[in-house]
């Protein structure tokens, strides 16, 4: 894949970015953990191991639906090996957790909802002892008909409801204006999006260890070490400060480490046996052991005046949340309040349904949300633009939100929204050449390799989207972090220690905690502490937030502990403190220059402070009317132009290119920043053309990367970055979430490319040949 990037930015102060201290803010150094990761020496979860281990498995339901008449745990219990034998009874405390709303078992009681529910847990001396044990559980289920329609089950009443409130997890409307306006022009269309799975590499895993004090000390890889240990505790019937999490290497996430799989369970079998318990899934377990993201189903209808000016956006959509809550009640508020798009729309009625069925159970994954109507508005504006016989990208920039715009839920954006800025930088990058000069490289033409063609039957088609996203938690919630910063010498030099519970899934936050102190204390040697529970919460790394709220209290922990650092040099040299700063491991004074080395100030002393970082409030979405002053603290922008070959005869899509112009705020990272770029191209690309879990009757059908298929580096074209930087003046630094962004917009520009090839209409992602083809719809 090959990159080329550039960046606009305003002009700052050298010692703004950290340039008196090597790898500071706005460099690219080195990620610590990089050099074990290419080698294959990186140590993660799945490679933990200790003395006297037992292995841990889950027996789980082969049925989407199902009552539970008896479990006879006998036979297996009797295996040579096996050292426990679990079910719900044995769940120490609360057998339900979950992450917004408390409804999943920890082991299935009377009822399974999912294929693949949890239903007992079995300790052995071996994997496969383990494996053959579950064999040997025997559970009498009445088998029940499964609900999986979603739209039905936010609807009629006559279905088994699957929870004592029902099948709607949550309802919301938004509504602007007068919906029921006319307008000159009107589109509509139906789209629906399929499961998307997050296909991390490293399957879930950990160790849990039992404590003399009676706790459980558990190494695994997650997104949210305080978020599983709270919930962790009350199944367990423990405090919290005795189930202690320590972070493991992490083999990737994408939301779908947010919530709980083996957790509970390994501390459930390390506390039954007074033994570590290892659990390890494999890729088929995984797929039924973690949320995807929400299919959608989606009403949209546009209406512009004659020279293309939004008027109205009415919308329904449906999401198939499965048999558990998870983060559905997140999806429909960010769907809702994103569902206009990057556009001033002055007449609004958005209704959104997240719903409870038999499906596998669905929850968060990169641009949560976002993804799913970005597809549908994006797609009526190309629609919309051919009515109107308008450029697409004309009428995008036409309608584009700005500085102090009103978005429809009543928010004003208050800091910069350069949507029509990305669109103009993407039109500007050259196109490739559509002529082929040379001789037919079978490479570079749909099917590639397989030689299915040499050019006869390809058409080309270019196509855009711009999107906007939001940063962090939102609709009221607190959302906070905690960092300590330690100052001290250590071998004769000035050194730092950065501590938060924060953590590193592949985002570079690791790099990132080391250039905020590195720049707001001067100083060179930055360690990490391991990422663990002994300090305060940092949240989940979701939703583009970890830079942005831990980032933020890491700066605030650094600048106390560089206040102490002035403050004992101020009385010692007669200084005033306002006038000095840390620099290259010097107090340096604005008029007399360096007054003493950091070494020479600190001596034998420790430093250290503790601080959280709170980033401005947000508020609930009006249940009847969406409306909220802020319902997202930061909305980050971004948007793909892509270029496609189609073999319009065997329904084959080459991307050509797929260019993307995004701002970040601020660049804390250029390279990191980039590869988020690139990495969250690639899901959406294969969003567009290739992923979906396909679920029948409640039943996956293709739970492994044979045939669940993700992008390779052969699938991804050559991209141009153009990163611009436009200061968020209410974040840290500036700082804008770039993960999330690229994965949303990168998806519809690439089925408005086909549709500019084909003139099909193509509403469903991923685009399967048989679409092309005219075989399907």
């Amino acid at each position: 894949m090959t990159r080329q990037t550039s960046r606009t930015s305003p002009a700052r102060a050298p010692q703004d970015l950290g340039e008196l201290v090597t790898g500071g803010i706005g460099t690219s150094p080195a990620r610590p953990d990089g050099t074990l990761k290419v080698l294959g020496e990186y140590a993660y979860s799945s490679d933990l191991w200790a003395q006297d281990m037992l292995w841990g498995a889950t027996l789980r339901s082969p049925h989407p639906h199902a009552r539970i008449r008896a479990v006879d745990i006998g036979p297996a219990l009797a295996h040579p090996g096996v050292y426990a034998v679990l079910t719900h009874e044995d769940v120490p405390g609360e057998n339900v957790y979950g992450l917004k709303i408390a409804d999943t078992p920890v082991l299935a009681e009377d009822v399974v909802r999912h294929e693949g529910e949890p239903v007992a847990l079995v300790a052995a001396d071996h994997p496969e002892t383990a494996r053959r044990a579950l064999d040997e559980i025997v559970v009498d289920y009445e088998v029940l008909e499964p609900v999986t329609d979603p739209e039905r089950a936010a609807h009629d009443d006559t279905l088994p409801r699957l929870h004592p409130g029902g099948n709607v997890v949550r309802h919301q409307p938004v509504v602007k204006g007068d919906p029921d306006t006319e307008a000159d022009v009107v589109v509509s269309g139906v789209y629906t999006v399929g499961m998307q799975d997050q296909a991390f590499l490293g399957p879930e895993s950990g160790l849990a260890v039992p404590a003399e004090d009676g706790g459980v000390d558990l190494f695994l890889a997650t997104q949210w070490l305080h978020g599983d240990r709270a919930q962790m505790a009350r199944a367990l019937g423990l405090p919290p400060e005795k189930v202690r999490l320590t972070m493991s290497g992490v083999g990737g996430a994408f939301g779908g480490r947010e919530d709980l799989s083996m957790q509970i369970h390994s501390c459930m079998l390390a506390l039954r046996t007074g033994r570590p318990v290892k659990m390890v899934y494999g890729r088929q377990e995984s797929f039924h052991g973690h949320v995807h993201r929400h299919p959608a189903r989606m009403y949209y209808e546009h209406g512009a005046t004659k020279d293309g000016r939004l008027v109205f956006v009415r919308a329904r959509m449906y999401f198939d949340g499965g048999a558990y809550a998870s983060k559905t009640p997140v999806v429909v508020g960010n769907a809702t309040s994103l569902g206009t798009g990057p556009y001033e729309v002055p007449h609004v009625r958005i209704e959104a349904w997240g719903v409870y069925t038999n499906n596998p159970p669905c929850g968060a994954m990169r641009g949560l949300g976002a993804v799913q109507p970005a597809f549908a508005y994006e797609s009526q504006m190309d629609k919309l633009a051919r009515a109107l016989d308008m450029d697409p990208v004309r009428l995008r920039r036409l309608n584009a939100v700005a500085q102090g715009s009103v978005l429809h839920t009543g928010q004003v954006l208050d800091s910069p929204a350069p949507v029509a800025e990305l669109l103009e930088r993407l039109e500007k990058l050259p196109l490739p050449p559509r002529e082929r000069t040379g001789p037919v490289d079978i490479r570079e033409m749909p099917g590639g390799v397989s030689n299915t063609t040499h050019g006869e039957g390809v058409v080309r088609g270019v196509g855009y989207s711009v999107v906007m996203k939001n940063v962090s938690y939102a609709e009221g919630v607190d959302d906070y972090s905690t960092a300590r910063v330690r100052l001290q010498v250590i071998g004769g030099e000035p050194a730092a220690l950065v501590h938060t519970a924060a953590a590193e899934v592949g985002q570079g936050l690791v790099t990132v905690h080391q250039q905020i102190a590195r720049t707001e204390l001067g100083v060179e040697r930055v360690t990490l502490h391991a990422t663990d529970t002994d300090v305060g919460d940092a949240g989940s790394s979701s939703a583009s937030r970890q830079t942005y709220v831990t980032g933020g209290a890491v700066k605030n922990a650094c600048e106390a502990v560089r206040a102490v650092v002035l403050g004992r040099a101020a009385g010692r040299f007669g200084e005033d403190p306002a006038g000095l700063s840390l620099a290259g491991g010097k107090v340096v004074s604005r008029t007399t220059g360096v007054v003493a080395g950091l070494v020479d100030v600190l001596g034998d002393d420790v430093i250290e402070e503790t601080r959280e970082y709170h980033h401005l409030p947000t508020h609930p979405m009006d249940p009847e009317t969406g409306h909220s002053p802020r319902v997202h603290v930061q909305h980050a922008y971004s948007a793909h132009r892509a270029v496609v070959d189609v073999d319009t005869e065997l329904g084959l899509v080459k991307v050509v290119r797929l260019d993307c112009a995004q701002d970040v705020g601020r660049a804390i990272n250029p390279d990191a920043v980039a590869g988020q770029i690139h990495g969250g191209s690639a899901q959406g690309l294969g969003l567009a053309l290739m992923e979906e879990i396909k679920v029948e009757d409640g039943r996956i059908r293709n739970p492994s990367f044979t045939d669940y298929l993700i992008p390779t580096i052969l699938d991804m074209p050559p991209m141009r970055v153009d990163v611009i930087e436009r200061a968020d003046p209410n974040a840290p630094y500036g700082v804008r979430g770039a993960g999330e962004p690229p994965t949303i917009s990168a998806t519809p520009a690439i089925v408005n490319a086909i549709r500019d090839a084909t003139g099909l209409e193509l509403t469903h992602v991923p685009v399967a040949p048989e679409h092309i083809c005219g075989l399907e719809p």
